[in-house]
Order: C-alpha cells, then structure tokens, then sequence
C-alpha cells in the first residue's frame, strides 16, 4: 500500500505563489506517473498537471499552464507544484494522486492512490 501525504496549502493573495509538495512511501516512487488534481466548493474535482516517473513527460491543464510547474525528487520520493500568478479561480482543496502505470493522464480514475488533500486559498 502506498501513502500519498500533501503539504504546502495555505491562503495567499493573488498574483502570489505557492509550492506544493506531496511524499509517496515505497520504495517503489520512481516507477510511479504522479499527478495532481483540484476541487473547488461545488465543482467536480479536475486535472491540474502530471508528471511521469522519469520527469521527462510532463502534462498540464490548459487553466494553469505557464504559471505552475510539476516536478519531482525521487530520491526524496517527493514531487513539486510550483504555482505561480495565482488567481481566486485556483482556489480549492488540491490532491496529489500516484499511478502505477510510467504513462501520464488527465483521467482520475487512472491514479490508484490518493492523499487527502491540502487547501489553497487565493485571495482577491
């Protein structure tokens, strides 16, 4: 069983940043696509940015591209989202999920292990 534990939620003004880490236990990190997806109050929950094991693939949702960058550590079995020029829209409950299959994907159902989440706030 994998552990997925997010980290570096908080409320931040807009036009701010914020990075976001997320920890997988096991060994087996680095053969792992990781993902990350969001869901504000009342909306279904949606892809953010994902990030294949070798970290040479990586995917983004057309909402965020050019303000926030997905990264990993697989040493540290860590992996990063850099999120920058926040709007008020970016706010929402943000899960980082793990996929045992080396193969990006903006579909949910694809991720088999979930972390519960960390908040962010955008203020206006």
């Amino acid at each position: 069983q994998v552990q997925v534990v997010e980290s570096g939620g908080g409320l931040v003004q807009a036009g701010g940043s914020l990075r976001l880490s997320c920890t997988a236990s096991g060994r087996t990190f680095s053969t792992y696509t990781m993902g990350w997806f969001r869901q504000a109050p009342g909306k279904e929950r949606e892809f953010v940015a994902a990030i294949s094991w070798s970290g040479r693939s990586t995917k983004y949702a057309d909402s965020v591209k050019g303000r926030f960058t997905i990264s990993r550590d697989n040493a540290a079995n860590t992996v990063y989202l850099q999120m920058n020029s926040l709007k008020p829209e970016d706010t929402a409950l943000y899960y980082c999920a793990a996929r045992r299959t080396d193969r990006v994907s903006e579909q949910d159902w694809d991720y088999n292990y979930w972390g519960q989440g960390t908040q962010v706030t955008v203020s206006s």
